[in-house]
């Protein structure tokens, strides 16, 4: 994409679509930012993620295996195991946006916190 883009353009590009979609979605770069250290297992990304559910597990792990961001291995054992683990688009993904992402929100995360609840109330966004 070139730095000199008409916004108009920017917005009918499917590409930038495809990576809004990414980020739309609660819970796609938390099970990335799981897998940043290596391959885990269902059972693991549950525990290291928290409060997801079975289902939106089911979900994120397919949404990002068709966009190619993480592949799954599965083993001939008794019982079947099955690992995710991120590919090299996902893990540019992760070093790259997310990461930059990452330090905005650690710079400006509490401007953003008081703009949204500016009298210092629990707010529903967090």
């Amino acid at each position: 994409m070139s730095p000199n883009i008409d916004p108009e353009e920017l917005f009918a590009d499917c590409r930038i679509r495809t990576g809004a979609e990414l980020f739309s979605h609660r819970w796609d770069m938390v099970v990335l930012a799981a897998l940043h250290d290596g391959p885990h297992r269902r059972s693991e990304l549950r525990e290291r993620v928290g409060e997801l559910s079975d289902k939106s597990l089911t979900e994120t792990l397919r949404r990002l295996t068709g966009f190619g961001l993480i592949t799954s291995h599965r083993f001939a054992e008794r019982p079947p195991r099955v690992e995710y683990e991120l590919t090299v688009l996902g893990m540019s993904l992760l070093d790259g946006p997310v990461r930059a992402l990452g330090r905005w929100m650690y710079e400006h995360g509490a401007a953003l916190a008081d703009a949204v609840d500016p009298a210092g109330k629990e707010s529903q966004l967090w």
